[in-house]
This record gives C-alpha cells, structure tokens and sequence, in this order.
C-alpha cells in the first residue's frame, strides 16, 4: 500500500482532532491515579472541588467556575457511599459559589463521625470557606488564603446595601434600595447562624459567634484575603503542612486550552536537600 501526501495531510487531520481528547483523558487518569494514592496513604475518601478562577471563552464569552448545584450533588454523592467512620479528605480550590450549594456540602460535612480535613493548596473563598468552616481541621500552604462569607444581593455586598438604607433619609431612598436592604439584613443572619452552626469543638460558642460575626458582616470587601495567621486568631484549627502530593494533584488541573500562563520559571537546580523543604511545588 502507498501513501500519498493528501493521505498523510488527512492523518496529520485526524491526530490533531484526537489530540485534545487524548489529552483530557490522560489527565483523567493521571488525576485518578493521584486521587487513589493519595487515599492510600492517608486512609481515606478524598475529593477534589477544583475550579479555576480564570475565565474559559466561549463565542467570545466568559465563563467562569464556581460552587454550583451539580458541585453539591457529586460531593454529596461521593458523601453518601463513604462509610460514617471514614475519613473524609476535601481539597478546594475555589472562587466561591452559591449559598445554598455550600451550604448543602458544608452540613453533610458537618454530620459526619469520622474526621474531616479540608485542604486549600492556594485559596477558598466565599462558599469555599463557608465549606471549610464545617471541617475538623483546615489545612492551608503557608501562603494560602481564605475569604469572607459576607452575602451579596443582586452583586452588591448586602452590607453596603443595608448602610446605605440606614444612612440616608427615607425620603431619598428608592423602594428597591430599601426591598435589598430587607433581603440583606435576613441574608446576613442567615449566613450568621449557620456559620455558627458549622464550626466545631474546641472552639466555644462565644468564639464561634465572634468569627461568624466577622466573617458575615461586610467588616472587609467580599474578596479581601484571609491568611493562616487571621484565619487562626479566632480559634480555627488551621495546619499549613501540605501534603505535596495535595499539590502536585492540583498541578494536573491545567488552565483551559487556549489560555496561555504568564508566569514561567527556570528549570529546578537546587540541590536534593534544599528542593526537600519546597514541598514539591510545581508551576502549573
């Protein structure tokens, strides 16, 4: 059989279709195979809520990731075929979501008998800490951040709605303003009593209220960055010994196609023992 070179422009064709479907499903694999050994060695059900913040296109149209129903429903599948005494492992890398699919994750978390600890190899905010909230022990890199839970209606912090409404005449505010300012007021004290409701032992009920409070009360912008040590004042039980292999997991978890990094680094030159202390992270 011969070929020509129409037939090797029609194979270059079909490999380069292949391609990013061979992609994905080695890095399905890859992924899975950390996943279990990961499990292995801490002797539990790990699951991974992993969104890129950066915006994928679509026709020319952002799309963003975040917390959403379909989010809830996997992780409380996965939950529910875990037996009650296991140990539950949660690595999250998220913007935030919705409310209510936080929530839904963050209870089922809470009634679990055996130990809970979620992980945030860079940053969980919003509905992402409202996550970690309900988990026995938080466990953040050294530069890793968290986020207030502060709720925010139609886009606006329901806390800046609420001052507004309070700060100005009646007279001059308008019936909408005043209708958000009423959704605001109930949206906080929601979110401050099942925040509350959330944290777990050793922390009092006193302390408890404390970080609820500061957490939902539009004190910082919604996208302000908790640090281990703020994150700690309070009373959370916060780790920053990161497994490397929670990291290098993350690592499989790429930008979309066509969305170029711009950071780049060097090729590793340190030593064995100096590259020891670097926990393994990798640029991705």
């Amino acid at each position: 059989m011969t070929l020509d070179y129409t037939d090797f422009i029609w194979l270059a064709f079909i490999l380069l279709a292949l391609q990013p479907a061979l992609a994905a499903r080695w890095l399905r694999n890859m992924r899975a195979a950390k996943l279990a050994r990961i499990q292995k060695i801490r002797g539990s059900r790990v699951i991974a809520v992993i969104h890129r913040q950066e915006s994928m296109r679509f026709f020319g149209l952002p799309i963003a990731r975040y917390i959403d129903m379909d989010d809830a429903e996997q992780v409380l599948l996965a939950i529910r075929v875990t037996p009650s005494d296991q140990p539950i492992d949660l690595i999250l890398h998220t913007p935030g979501g919705l409310a209510i699919a936080a929530l839904q994750i963050a209870r089922a978390l809470k009634d679990r008998s055996g130990k809970v600890t979620v992980f945030v190899p860079h940053f969980a905010m919003s509905g992402g800490t409202l996550i970690a909230l309900s988990a026995d022990e938080i466990v953040m890199s050294p530069h890793a951040v968290l986020g207030p839970i502060d709720p925010q209606v139609n886009g606006l912090p329901a806390a800046s709605v609420i001052k507004v409404a309070s700060e100005k005449p009646l007279s001059e505010i308008d019936d909408q303003t005043l209708i958000l300012a009423d959704v605001g007021r109930k949206a906080i004290e929601q979110l401050k009593r099942a925040a509350r409701e959330l944290l777990r032992a050793p922390m009092s009920d006193e302390e408890a209220g404390i970080l609820a409070d500061k957490l939902t009360s539009g004190r910082w912008t919604h996208d302000y960055p908790i640090s281990v040590h703020e994150a700690r004042d309070p009373g959370l039980e916060v780790s920053t010994d990161m497994p490397t292999e929670v990291l290098d997991l993350l690592a499989l978890y790429p930008q979309p196609i066509g969305r170029r990094g711009a950071v780049e680094f060097g090729p590793d030159s340190a030593p064995p023992s100096a590259r020891k202390g670097l926990g393994g992270v990798r640029g991705h």
